[in-house]
């Protein structure tokens, strides 16, 4: 059971232990330089980071392009109690903020905003990212002005916006796994001051460096190809029309899992509920089919009207999104003939004959959403912000899982499968969801204010389900929630604030697959109590940022596989408890030498769980304890050469896969760096990510929430390595 002494105890160690390096900085500080101030939009409005009562890690537009940014996994191993698991799928991921997890066919816990667009299905989250503006990752509930899904937090990724003159850049890179990139992008005036655009677009292609031991193939390679274009129209001097549209299409490796085989029982199955002793003995995958995601593609298309109405500015942004993925794979994890679970389905049910099995699944969502918001002047001692937005959601998923009889060979291709079905789903939900928010800040003095938000979403849920054998489901649900946010920010200095809140979030619930005899989920809603404080020190060369959080979890929403339906099932865990906090240093010690730190912990506990209550006690599935990120910069210029030698070292903390905690990870370290040579328009950068080539999973499925006859886990990419040239212009 979670003991809030032991959690004092522990807490105190991380912040004495952190603490103890800040008081030793100020002693070696020598710069005459600041720490680069960051205007961030996360409550709407533009602000300097340290000056908003949120829990925010943000990135610059330089910060991203010296820290090597060119994905969401990497950004989100730079953010302290936010951690990114790859799995399964090309675009398949795992987000995990405080506690709160993403889980398959489940809304995220974490908004995802694209230039003010929130991102609503699972796959449009992990993306190549170039041409970014600023990063933005809020912790903690954000449910008052982002609504659902932003139970753990949200994410602002901004994009550059088209300029006035004409600029643009040009970048090529090359590394290890035979990986080819090229990104580039323009912007400039068709009608100076008028009509202005900015086009940009990345190409990857990727051999991987994961190895399939039985094929002797690699199993993590992929290709993407985007492609974003952007158009402002300053229509008259209170009207801006902005236009964007983006394009990403992606195929690559897919449902590399590895097979973990259990010491103590050899080949036989590993019956569930049993700790896997080998769960930490990183093999690479084996399976008899290269899965391949034969497509992932994203459209968006926005529309953003803003208007200066004087004393109120309103907004109106449409947006339109379609995503798609389909793809094939192995459905055994093994080479299908003599191991565990091939091994079972070749000698005990079908007599010796070699028999293979596959999985196959075709998504397609669409999104259309609007939203209607209205702000007062920021200057003024009372400010507000209120909206409407309104979501309609169409989502097709067809899942098929076949036996195949290949007699003359345990190898199986896509085009030798003419198998037998033993699963046929399909499924079809029209979702609506409408809300209507606002949040009012009142200066009570001078150095004090009070912020009070409040959001009502409902979300009309409704179900149609086909299984094998010409069954059906037609179910159908509304799920609501008011969402309320009050926040306490007394500024003691121009340079130091201190918070101190309440707020509240809100997941829907949903329907299962139409196989399962109990088809609804519940809505999961999280109240957090949150303090915080935020200081630059040392006449700005030194910023000190922290929050500690207790939260209430309600029907805590997780994922298993059901083996006798052959479903997926999301389930509700009744009550958690959630404990924690984070700390982030940064400190110039020189003007050409830095240094920055974050260190996060999260202790989760659950209360009550009435389907499985042995897991009482427990930590939530998919929760990682603590992450400690520390790195340093250094530069040095000389004529008009400027280098730059960067280092990060990240350390993950243990990892609970299932709310059971048998086979959780084992804690390890990531080492990156990044050494570049500038001039004023040429970067040249040598880089290389897990330079210790360290092995771990991504995504690990016990054989108890797998529905397999053993443990399967994503093997993490090992050590990657290239080189990189930019030419600005």
């Amino acid at each position: 059971m979670l003991n809030p002494n032991s959690l004092f105890s522990k807490t105190k160690l991380i912040l004495i232990q952190a603490l103890s390096l800040i008081l030793a900085v100020p002693l070696t500080i020598q710069a005459q330089g600041v720490l680069e101030e960051i205007v961030v939009t996360a409550e709407y409005r533009e602000e300097n980071l340290q000056d908003v009562p949120v829990a925010v890690t943000a990135f610059s537009a330089d910060e991203i392009t010296r820290a090597g940014i060119e994905s969401t996994q990497d950004f989100i191993n730079l953010t302290p109690n936010v951690t990114l698991d790859d799995s399964f799928t090309l675009g398949n991921t795992f987000v995990q903020v405080r506690g709160v997890a993403q889980i398959n066919n489940a809304d995220s816990p974490i908004a995802i905003v694209v230039d003010g667009v929130p991102q609503n299905n699972q796959k449009q989250f992990k993306q190549e990212l170039f041409d970014i503006e600023r990063i933005e990752v809020l912790k903690g509930p954000q449910g008052s002005l982002y609504g659902r899904n932003a139970i753990g937090g949200a994410i602002n990724i901004v994009t550059k916006a088209p300029t006035n003159e004409l600029e643009g850049f040009v970048k090529a890179g090359y590394g290890n796994g035979d990986e080819k990139k090229f990104s580039g992008g323009l912007s400039g005036a068709i009608i100076p001051d008028k009509l202005l655009f900015r086009i940009a677009g990345a190409y990857k292609d990727f051999d991987g460096v994961v190895d399939n031991t039985f094929l002797n193939e690699t199993v993590d390679f992929f290709e993407t190809k985007d492609i974003r274009g952007k158009l402002i129209w300053n229509a008259t001097d209170d009207i801006t029309v902005e236009g964007r549209i983006s394009y990403s299409d992606a195929d690559g490796g897919c449902c590399s899992d590895t097979f973990i085989f259990n010491e103590l029982i050899g080949n036989a199955p590993n019956p569930t509920g049993i700790s896997t002793p080998n769960n930490n003995e990183y093999n690479k995958p084996r399976m008899n089919v290269r899965g391949k995601t034969d497509k992932l593609q994203n459209f968006d298309a926005t529309l953003k009207i803003n208007w200066n109405l004087g004393a109120v500015d309103a907004t109106y942004i449409f947006n339109h999104s379609d995503v798609e993925e389909e793809y094939f794979a192995d459905l055994d994890f093994t080479e299908g003939v003599d191991d565990s679970l091939g091994f079972l389905f070749t000698n005990v049910f079908f007599g010796g004959l070699p028999v293979g099995a596959n999985q196959q699944q075709l998504l397609d969502v669409e999104f259309t959403s609007h939203e209607l918001r209205f702000a007062s002047a920021a200057d003024q001692r009372l400010r507000w912000i209120g909206g409407l937005y309104y979501l309609e959601t169409e989502r097709r998923l067809t899942t098929t899982g076949d036996f195949d009889f290949t007699p003359t060979t345990p190898i199986f291709s896509r085009d030798a499968f003419s198998g037998v079905a033993f699963v046929d789903l399909a499924e079809e939900n029209d979702n609506d969801a409408w809300a209507v928010f606002g949040q009012v800040e009142y200066d009570i003095f001078e150095d004090l204010e009070l912020a009070i938000g409040l959001r009502y979403d409902e979300d009309k849920r409704r179900h149609n389900g086909r299984v094998i054998g010409g069954g059906t489901t037609a179910p159908r649900q509304k799920f609501s929630d008011v969402q309320p946010r009050a926040v306490l920010t007394k500024r003691f200095s121009d340079d130091l604030l201190m918070y101190a809140g309440y707020s509240r979030g809100f997941r829907s619930g949903g329907f299962n697959g139409p196989a399962i005899g109990s088809p609804q989920f519940n809505e999961e809603t999280l109240d957090n109590f949150e303090i915080g404080l935020k200081s630059d020190l040392m006449d700005g060369r030194l910023r000190l940022n922290a929050s500690f959080f207790y939260g209430l979890s309600d029907n805590f929403q997780f994922f298993f596989v059901d083996l006798v339906t052959a479903s997926q099932v999301i389930a509700n865990i009744e009550e958690v408890d959630i404990y924690g906090g984070e700390i982030e240093v940064q400190a110039l010690l020189t003007d050409d030498w830095s240094v920055y730190g974050t260190v996060g912990l999260t202790d989760t506990e659950i209360k009550r769980s009435v389907a499985r209550p042995q897991d009482q006690g427990n930590n939530t599935p998919k929760n990682q304890k603590y992450s400690l990120n520390v790195g340093t910069q250094y530069v040095q210029t000389v004529g008009d050469i400027t280098g730059r030698l960067r280092v990060d070292y990240e350390h993950r903390g243990r990892k609970y896969w299932h709310p059971d905690n048998a086979n959780s990870m084992d804690p390890f370290g990531l080492l990156n760096a990044r050494l570049s040579f500038e001039t004023e328009n040429i970067t040249l950068s040598f880089w290389g990510k897990n330079i210790g080539d360290t092995s771990y999973w991504q995504d690990y499925n016990s054989a108890t929430f797998s529905g397999a006859f053993g443990d399967i886990g994503f093997l993490a990419r090992g050590r990657t390595y290239g080189v990189d040239v930019q030419y600005n212009f």
